[in-house]
């Protein structure tokens, strides 16, 4: 769910839908009434209703990087940890391989990665910088409570506020970034900022105010100026691509979108092309020299 608490809200929810229905999902918009009925810990009467799909949840994390670890390793992939990428070999305008700490790696394909410090592994790549960054993220697992069950407790996501919430063990996982906090990287907790957020929390989902926290922990994430993925051919400094040389970033959406945005990379290595999304338009060269992008920002 996506609840409106405004009018601006309701006609962006609207405007969604229509795009999200041209492309073949089953979205709907859901009256305030029935937002409260299907979400019994939700405060009654506080929306103007909510876009939902049926189709959207939510993955546990770590088990899903073990579920990777385990499909790595039983394809024959190495993994070498503790690791550093120095730089790129090449052979003309042709990746002939990768120089790293434990020796150099010959290949003729690179896909070049790195979440928040993927701008420091550009540039050690000798690629035109890459905008991409990384700010705070921070997320609670409240304590448990009988009202928090699977049943009662849809994914919700408050745009207005930034928050999005989920059933964890018993209780509920929230998270949240401030959009106002200067940029980098940051794993300290900002008390300050939780306990605005724990008020609006306690005012949506009452039944969080007197719940302790069972965990907390906050990480860098990744994101980029129009926070929309980046997927294609490194550009070097004078624009022009380094053949065999990709670029992809989720661009702080890693949970939703690194999927779509890893296969879509593939297809391009392999094949020069994909159909899981136009990746065309999403290159690194819709950036300027400022960092300002040539396409919509995404909401």
């Amino acid at each position: 769910y996506m609840p409106c608490f405004t009018d601006d809200e309701v006609a962006s929810a609207h405007a969604r839908l229509a795009m999200q229905q041209s492309l073949g999902l089953a979205t709907e918009w859901v009256d305030p009434d029935d937002v409260d009925r299907r979400n019994p810990i939700l405060a009654p009467g506080k929306t103007l209703g909510a876009s939902y799909f049926a189709g959207d949840g939510y993955i546990d994390p770590p088990r899903n990087v073990a579920a990777y670890a385990a499909a790595l390793a039983s394809s024959g992939v190495q993994v070498w940890e503790r690791t550093t990428f120095t730089g790129l070999l090449t052979g003309g305008d042709r990746v002939t391989g990768v120089r790293t700490s434990r020796g150099d790696v010959m290949c003729g394909a690179v896909v070049l990665t790195g979440g928040p410090t993927l701008a420091a592994v550009g540039a050690a790549a000798g690629a035109a910088r890459i905008w991409s960054a990384g700010t705070r993220h921070q997320v609670v697992v409240t304590g448990p409570h009988p009202d928090l069950t699977h049943a009662n407790v849809p994914m919700v996501f408050d745009v207005m506020s930034g928050i999005y919430w989920r059933p964890e063990d018993g209780g509920l996982l929230w998270g949240m970034s401030n959009p106002d906090e200067q940029p980098g990287e940051a794993t300290g907790f900002d008390d300050a900022y939780f306990a605005l957020m724990r008020a609006r929390m306690a005012e949506l989902v009452p039944v969080t105010a007197d719940l302790g926290l069972r965990r907390t922990w906050a990480a860098t994430i990744d994101y980029t100026p129009d926070h929309l993925p980046i997927i294609g051919a490194m550009l070097r400094p004078d624009g022009a691509p380094v053949d065999g040389a990709w670029v992809a970033a989720a661009g702080g959406h890693g949970m939703m979108w690194g999927p779509g945005v890893s296969r879509s990379v593939a297809d391009l290595v392999l094949t020069g092309e994909t159909d899981v999304v136009d990746a065309a338009p999403l290159g690194m060269d819709r950036f300027d020299d400022h960092g300002r992008s040539n396409l919509e920002t995404d909401p």
